[in-house]
């Protein structure tokens, strides 16, 4: 048997030598490993604009001034004279009460007043005669004082009889209710046959002239820098309809219900078409502020806050910055602090970004 172990070795030997040549070979090779290419993004310097924020609000027009009517005397209402919505003059008749009661007491004052007056006659003819008597010394002292007593009593009993036919006639005249000024009836609550109470409210007048528009405004509107008091109108059923308000009156309550302030804006000249009840819109603006507006695009998140990429422009690098947002618009993102004028941000293609990547964009002349 013959045996070729030394051949296997010698040809296995040859292969080791050939590997180990390969590997040193290998590591010796100076090639440089190959770098990271800039990312391609798309950006923006960050330009300032003013912005103006705008808020419209749904009011309706109602008179500066209203008046609840009532009657000044009880009674049975025989007679309404007005509907809601009618414009009456100043001294119109409104409605009519019973005036039997009222007319009764007339009558009974007068004859008070009629007896009042033959008392002061009697009187007076009583002191006429004491006076004479006394200047002749055929009367005494006690009688005269006495007599002049009674005219002063007749004349008080007249006077307060004809007060009190006074107050009877005014009563009387109370039974007739009248409009206090101009204006339009916006409210009734009595109807004919009706028993109502002295002082209790039947009709409310608006009076003609001054108008406001009134709204019911949220309390997070006063929070924001408004630009002055001035109101823009429109009428809601027609927009060409258009008027001018100034903010008159600010509730200092806030209504419990609806957690709502209401404010009263004057309306300037108002338009014909701008009656009593009708809609309207309308429109405050803030003061002018700059704003910077990014991109949604461009808005990233450095942990747990907001932030933007921005690019070096020395070392085209790029670092995310956190920013402050100052509110969400229609594809914008307002930004109140973080950036400055001037600054490229990374608008697009930022979410594969690492801090310190080089990065490229268009325009850059590297």
């Amino acid at each position: 048997m013959t045996y070729r172990f030394p051949s296997i070795v010698r040809r296995l030997g040859g292969v080791v030598v050939v590997l180990s040549t390969a590997t040193l070979s290998a590591c010796d090779n100076h090639t440089p490993a190959p770098t990271t290419r800039a990312a391609f993004v798309r950006t923006a310097v960050v330009q300032p604009r003013v912005q103006q924020d705008s808020l419209t609000l749904t009011g309706e027009v109602q008179a500066r001034f209203r008046a609840d009517l009532s009657f000044r005397v009880s009674g049975r209402v025989i007679s309404r004279l007005v509907e809601v919505g009618s414009h009456v003059e100043a001294g119109q008749v409104l409605a009519l009460l019973d005036p039997a009661e009222q007319q009764a007491d007339v009558d009974a004052a007068t004859a008070a007043l009629a007896a009042a007056e033959s008392q002061l006659r009697v009187a007076k003819a009583t002191f006429e005669r004491q006076k004479a008597l006394i200047t002749s010394g055929f009367t005494t002292r006690p009688s005269y004082d006495q007599a002049q007593e009674g005219l002063r009593t007749a004349e008080g009993v007249l006077e307060s009889a004809k007060a009190q036919l006074g107050s009877a006639k005014d009563a009387l005249g109370y039974t007739s209710l009248r409009a206090e000024a101009p204006g339009v009836i916006t409210a009734r609550n009595l109807e004919v046959g009706q028993v109502v109470q002295a002082a209790q409210p039947v009709f409310t007048l608006a009076q003609d002239g001054a108008r406001d528009a009134v709204f019911d405004v949220y309390e997070s509107i006063f929070f924001g820098d408004l630009d002055g008091n001035r109101v823009s109108l429109a009428l809601i059923s027609d927009p060409a309809v258009t008027a001018t308000g100034y903010v008159r009156e600010v509730s200092p309550a806030i209504d419990a219900k609806r957690a709502t302030i209401r404010v009263k804006v004057t309306i300037q000249d108002p338009p014909p078409a701008m009656t009593l009840g009708s809609p309207v819109a309308g429109t405050g603006k803030g003061k002018p502020q700059q704003q910077i507006a990014l991109p949604w695009t461009a808005l990233m998140a450095a942990g747990a806050k907001p932030a933007v990429w921005t690019v070096d422009p020395a070392t085209m690098t790029a670092s995310l910055k956190p920013v402050t947002v100052a509110g969400y618009e229609a594809g914008e993102v307002l930004i109140k602090a973080g950036l400055q004028p001037g600054d490229r941000i990374v608008v697009d293609g930022g979410k594969l970004l690492s801090a310190g990547q080089r990065v490229t964009y268009e325009g850059d002349r590297s």
